[in-house]
């Protein structure tokens, strides 16, 4: 059977993001152990450099060896005893499996549902913890990968704070893209993955945990049903106070990739990248209408990095996707759940976020939609997204 080799393509879905080649080079260093001194120093620069990219203090800040979704299951199974309340913000899939999380850990969950594309309503989080007063946690997606909506994470956890209930905070496709502040708004656990913003390939999943984070995990009266994810344990690894203790092997060469794509992010500055993500976004946007093409969502309430674009009547969503993968070498994503066959998700995340991408993109939706004879003006979309970066 002969080597693998990959195609080459253009990233432009909801994940992974393209890897700029100085990740790529440091995942093919030679690997060492992870118990090696020279590693343990990187796993410290790492929990630095994610701190610095949450904005925390959280000595308890690190990545997991595992995609997002696991570091969602770390803090629910940390934090969620059986019996506990927990009310649960859904306006898309990624709130639906936080609450699949709530109930596995043995949880009972109060949804708050808000209307797919909408961010989560601050009045319905507030009505339900008054219904619910002995709920302990509140759980919502920050930037929900699912419709392109973007929540207002610091009014969210103001509430949960002031009903004596803990924040736990979706953030898989906001760091790096958007504003986060995770010490300023009070996060008490929150969880990312390292394919979205970070342009990381995936399988790692940072996290942190505040002190009051931590203070309910250690007042459990039930062990964490997962032995994995167990904060007692993995932290003697990850702790960095002292000799670590053996947990699990760590992916060594996506932790080398993982600190190289922080580096990056932080020579550019974080302030620097979000502004790049809300430039390439609007570029977008000006062009979609040239394709008869729009963005779903309420203005506000959209997400730079991943924009959810809905397909007009007649369109063949399969096909449109395949010419653009097979034709053009972009991939874009198709819908989920309710918006199935009804919406395309656009990823300008990480390296995808890029003038290059954004006309790429536009070009190659011209090409594909004309080829099933929708009228469109793919000149008009270029020229459109032209001017947003000659006024920048």
């Amino acid at each position: 059977m002969p080597s693998f080799h990959p195609p080459l393509r253009t990233l432009m879905g909801p994940g992974p993001s393209d890897v700029h080649p100085r990740v790529l080079a440091a995942m093919a260093q030679p690997t060492i152990g992870h118990l090696d001194p020279a590693f343990v120093d990187l796993m410290d620069d790492i929990k630095a450099l994610l701190r610095r990219t949450f904005r925390t203090d959280n000595d308890i800040t690190f990545p997991i060896s595992a995609p997002g979704s696991v570091g969602m299951e770390a803090c629910f199974v940390n934090l969620v005893e059986p019996g506990d309340t927990v009310i649960v913000c859904r306006n898309g899939v990624f709130g639906g499996r936080m609450k699949e999380n709530v109930e596995r850990a043995g949880g009972t969950a109060v949804i708050v549902d808000d209307p797919w594309t909408r961010a989560v309503d601050p009045q319905r989080l507030e009505d339900a913890l008054k219904a619910h007063p002995q709920a302990r946690l509140v759980a919502f997606v920050m930037a929900e990968t699912s419709t392109g909506a973007l929540s207002d994470a610091r009014t969210l956890v103001d509430i949960a704070h002031r009903h004596d209930a803990l924040a736990i905070v979706d953030a898989v496709t906001a760091l790096g893209g958007v504003e986060l502040d995770v010490d300023g708004w009070g996060i008490d656990a929150i969880y990312s993955g390292s394919q979205k913003c970070l342009s990381c390939p995936p399988g790692l999943s940072p996290v942190s945990f505040s002190e009051r984070a931590l203070a309910r995990v250690r007042a459990r009266t039930t062990p964490v049903q997962s032995w994995f994810l167990d904060l007692n344990l993995v932290l003697g690894y990850w702790s960095g106070a002292g000799r670590r203790s053996y947990h699990h092997t760590a992916p060594v060469n996506a932790l080398y990739g993982l600190h190289e794509a922080l580096v990056m992010l932080h020579e550019e500055g974080l302030e620097a990248a979000w502004a790049r993500h809300a430039l390439h976004h609007r570029a977008l946007r000006a062009g979609l209408p040239a394709l008869g093409l729009e963005l779903l969502g309420a203005d506000g309430e959209r997400l730079p990095q991943l924009n959810v674009v809905g397909i007009p009547s007649g369109v063949d969503d399969a096909r449109v996707r395949q010419t653009l993968l097979a034709t053009h070498g972009v991939e874009i994503g198709a819908g989920l759940g309710e918006f199935a066959g009804k919406a395309w998700r656009i990823g300008l995340m990480g390296q995808s976020a890029s003038q290059r991408h954004v006309l790429t993109c536009l070009s190659a939706l011209g090409s594909a939609l004309a080829a099933q004879g929708r009228e469109v003006d793919t000149g008009a979309a270029l020229a459109a997204a032209g001017r947003v970066y000659a006024a920048a």
